[in-house]
C-alpha cells in the first residue's frame, strides 16, 4: 500500500504511524483496500523539497507536499471501475518536507500530527485526480481531506 522513504531526514517511529494510520483511512474511503495501488511517500528537507520542484515543475521554490500522480483523474476512474490494475500499480509519490510541516504547526497552532496527516491526504487527493485551484475543484477536494481527518479524530 506505500513506501515511506527518508532523503536526509531522520527516521521517525512517528511519522510511519501517522502515514500508515492516515493512509489506511484514505484507502478505505476511497475504497480502494482490495487494490493493488501503492503509494511512495517522501520525506524530506526544505532544500530537497526546492530542488524537486524546480526539477519537476520549474518552480524554484520551497514548498510543503508535492504530489506526482501516475494517473488522469479519468483515466484512475475507468480502471478503478474495471478493476484494471496489474499486481501493484503506484498510485503515485507524495514529498513532504518535515521541517515545512512543523513550520506550519506552530504557525496554525494545531500539533504537528494535525499538519503532517493534513499533507498527507492533501497530497492523496492530488494523486486521486483532485485539485484546489478553481474554486469549482476545491469545493469537491476539501470535504474529503476534512472527512478523513474527521473519521480519525485529528482536530485543528
Amino acid at each position: 500500500m506505500y513506501e515511506i522513504i527518508y532523503q536526509e531526514i531522520e527516521e521517525k517511529k512517528e511519522y510511519e504511524e501517522i502515514i500508515k494510520k492516515v493512509l489506511s483511512q484514505c484507502f478505505k474511503e476511497e475504497k480502494l483496500e482490495n487494490t493493488k495501488l501503492s503509494i511512495t511517500i517522501i520525506v524530506t528537507t526544505p532544500e530537497n523539497i526546492r530542488k524537486i520542484n524546480q526539477e519537476y515543475r520549474n518552480i524554484d521554490k520551497e514548498t510543503d507536499v508535492l504530489s506526482f500522480p501516475m494517473f488522469e483523474k479519468d483515466e484512475l476512474e475507468e480502471k478503478l471501475k474495471k478493476q484494471d490494475f496489474i499486481q501493484e500499480d503506484i498510485l503515485g509519490d507524495i514529498v513532504i518536507s518535515i521541517e515545512r510541516v512543523e513550520e506550519q504547526a506552530k504557525e496554525y497552532e494545531h500539533s504537528f500530527e494535525r499538519e503532517f496527516s493534513y499533507m498527507i491526504v492533501h497530497g492523496f487527493y492530488h494523486l486521486m485526480g483532485y485539485d484546489h485551484i478553481k474554486e469549482e475543484d476545491k469545493v469537491k477536494m476539501r470535504p474529503k481531506e476534512e472527512k478523513i481527518l474527521a473519521d480519525l479524530k485529528i482536530n485543528r
